[in-house]
């Protein structure tokens, strides 16, 4: 076995809880987190801006080689010139190993750039500190993974001066031309890793606007090494990392990201569980403990800290007190009404949904027919597909559209999808979405926030493309601004406020007030919720039973033809999600469902990646149809389980 090695990514994890030091790259002690580095470059599309950093580094050398002590080689060799810039140079001291994304160096001195996809604003006055002297918690793990190169550069170069940069998404600059982002393709490499293939038409006037910007760094790192503290931590975590011990930290609400966890079948193959080693050291609990719902679970709970360091760790441990419910004079639930009755019904073994009749029966009568249904897929990505547009600026591409009328009567009554390449869809988008919607004025629901954060930043952006020196031509400019006014409401950051006369009503408000299911463990993504009320509505069983969606005379589909959608095993309901046909056929099945597990502010990664996977991949157009079918039908199941949640309320309600 080699020598053990404090790198980037070993102190980044070190970071979030030492004790995985001792946990990571052992194949006993399975890891969660995604591991395919292609797929993760479309998800997170961002991988392209490194590509792009080194482009504005022009006569640069690549050190390729994974191989630790070649690596090292190669930089050294090259490092004896005395003018010279280094892509992913190697850089060794004692037991600390950093690939350095760029390293300039003139004589003496050397700039250490590190290329972060996040996006950065050049108009705020102290962007990485808090009034308090602190570090903004948003930026504290990329200036400590910068500090950290900058230690290991200094230590094995002592005599050197060091200026240390990070390179991020400029969030006022504007992509000064079309299709920038094509000609920087994700593609899989020999080794089925991510690699970067820059088109042979990339010019130097596609560079000459640039879309990153460097930004000093010195004054940060040398708060950082003000106190001693972070160097103590990284000898702690390298001599700890060197010689395989683990080291012991408090457990906490962090725990409940932890990656090192695995199923009951997978630990009798054999596998282990870094998550129960860390609570099994700290609480003796035995693995029936482990059975029994536990604080971490409790539903947008900040207390939970303090409840396991007062030794409260499970939910049967807790009493009315510990969370003091209290009604906030809005209708239905408040926060703290909501954990205690999912906590109480723990204590109870109570499985039965709570449903306030009385409250969602007040909101009904307040809805207008038909029923629209709808949900949006978006992307941002750092550099821009289009001239004009700005570093993560959104891109929505598709929506879906299901109706309910005074009958009863469901349908998909409408959809759009943008599958071209290189196109900005995002008015396109909103004209299709006018069109399906301002022929009635029935009542619109969305599911979160997201939708109506989406069309405020489309809103934004035919403001300012009115305000372009250029004056983009938007014939429909003011119809569109209306209408984006109409059904929704202002967000925070808007200068003009706004609540719509139609503004969407929110699903997911009302599933957070007025209904709750044990079986959701407090979750109330969509994802979690369609399963439960599938399994306690007998209406949608014997309905969604039958093969009569997209049926002839049955409900009508746009993209599913005699669908079944309510399958059966061991007495529970299948998820109608894992009945879809695949979306990646070359992704493993734990990696897409990492995709699938969303938050309830619906990050949509599935959908994103494949988007990405269209836009600046390599794919042939077979390859394309049968994936923007497969998006298709991914965006239908999402409204037609915001239609199956209330088709369930309603049958409660009568």
């Amino acid at each position: 076995m080699g020598k053990r090695y404090l790198t980037k990514s070993r102190f980044k994890l070190g970071l979030e809880c030492p004790a995985k030091l001792f946990y990571s790259n052992k194949k006993e002690y399975l890891n969660q987190k995604m591991d395919d580095p292609f797929l993760e470059a479309l998800a997170e599309g961002g991988y392209q801006v490194g590509e792009l950093a080194k482009c504005y580094h022009a006569g640069g050398h690549d050190i390729a080689t994974l191989d630790y002590e070649e690596a090292e080689r190669q930089t050294n060799e090259l490092l004896r010139q005395e003018r010279v810039t280094i892509f992913e140079p190697a850089i060794r001291f004692d037991n600390l190993f950093v690939r350095v994304d760029i390293l300039v160096k003139n004589k003496n001195h050397f700039e250490l750039i590190e290329v972060k996809a996040k996006s950065f604003d050049d108009t705020e006055e102290e962007p990485f500190f808090n009034k308090n002297g602190t570090i903004v918690a948003g930026w504290k793990a990329y200036l400590y993974d910068i500090a950290f190169q900058k230690h290991v550069l200094a230590r094995a170069f002592p005599q050197a001066k060091i200026s240390a940069f990070l390179m991020l998404a400029d969030k006022n600059a504007v992509c000064g031309v079309e299709g920038l982002n094509q000609k920087f393709r994700i593609v899989r490499d020999g080794h089925n890793r991510k690699g970067i293939q820059v088109s042979n038409r990339l010019s130097a006037s596609d560079l000459k606007e640039k879309i990153l910007v460097k930004v000093a760094v010195d004054d940060v790192i040398d708060a950082i090494f003000a106190d001693g503290e972070f160097l103590k931590m990284v000898d702690q975590f390298a001599a700890s990392y060197e010689q395989d011990k683990k080291i012991v930290c408090d457990i906490g609400s962090h725990c409940a990201d932890c990656e090192f966890q695995c199923s009951k079948e997978e630990e009798a193959q054999g596998f282990k569980s870094g998550f129960k080693e860390c609570w099994t050291a700290a609480l003796g609990w035995k693995e029936k403990d482990f059975a029994e719902p536990n604080v971490l679970e409790i539903w947008n709970c900040r207390k939970k800290d303090s409840f396991i360091a007062a030794g409260k760790v499970k939910m049967a441990d807790l009493d009315i007190s510990d969370l003091d419910p209290k009604g906030d004079k809005k209708l239905g639930l408040s926060a703290s009404e909501r954990q205690w009755l999912q906590v109480k019904k723990e204590q109870d073994r109570d499985k039965r949904p709570f449903f306030d009749k009385k409250g969602l029966a007040r909101e009904m009568s307040q809805w207008k027919f038909p029923l629209h249904f709808i949900d949006f897929e978006t992307t941002t990505v750092a550099i821009p597909f289009n001239k004009g547009r700005r570093p993560y600026e959104m891109v929505a591409f598709q929506f879906s559209r299901h109706t309910v009328d005074q009958s009863g009567k469901v349908e998909h009554a409408g959809q759009y999808l943008n599958a071209e390449l290189g196109k900005f869809p995002n008015y396109d988008f909103l004209r299709e979405l006018k069109r399906q919607l301002e022929k009635d004025e029935g009542t619109i629901f969305r599911y979160t926030s997201h939708e109506n954060t989406v069309l405020n930043h489309i809103y934004r952006q035919l403001m300012e493309d009115q305000q372009k020196e250029n004056n983009i031509a938007i014939p429909d400019r003011d119809d569109l601004c209306q209408f984006i006014k109409t059904i929704t409401t202002s967000s925070d950051s808007s200068a003009e406020i706004w609540n719509g006369k139609r503004a969407m009503v929110d699903l997911w408000h009302l599933v957070k007030r007025y209904y709750y299911d044990p079986h959701t463990h407090g979750s109330n993504s969509l994802k979690f919720v369609l399963p439960a009320v599938l399994n306690s509505s007998p209406y949608l069983q014997k309905k969604y039973s039958q093969a009569i969606y997209g049926a002839e005379g049955g409900i009508k589909s746009l993209n599913f033809k005699d669908w079944q959608w309510l399958h059966m095993k061991d007495g529970l309901v299948v998820d109608p999600y894992k009945k879809l046909p695949k979306l990646f056929h070359d992704v493993s099945d734990k990696n897409f469902n990492l995709l699938t597990q969303e938050d309830e502010l619906r990050n949509g990664g599935a959908a994103l990646t494949a988007y990405g996977r269209m836009q600046f991949s390599e794919m042939s157009d077979q390859e394309r149809t049968e994936l923007s079918r497969a998006l298709l039908r991914y965006c239908e199941l999402d409204t037609l389980a915001m239609v199956m949640i209330y088709e369930a309320w309603r049958e409660w309600v009568k």
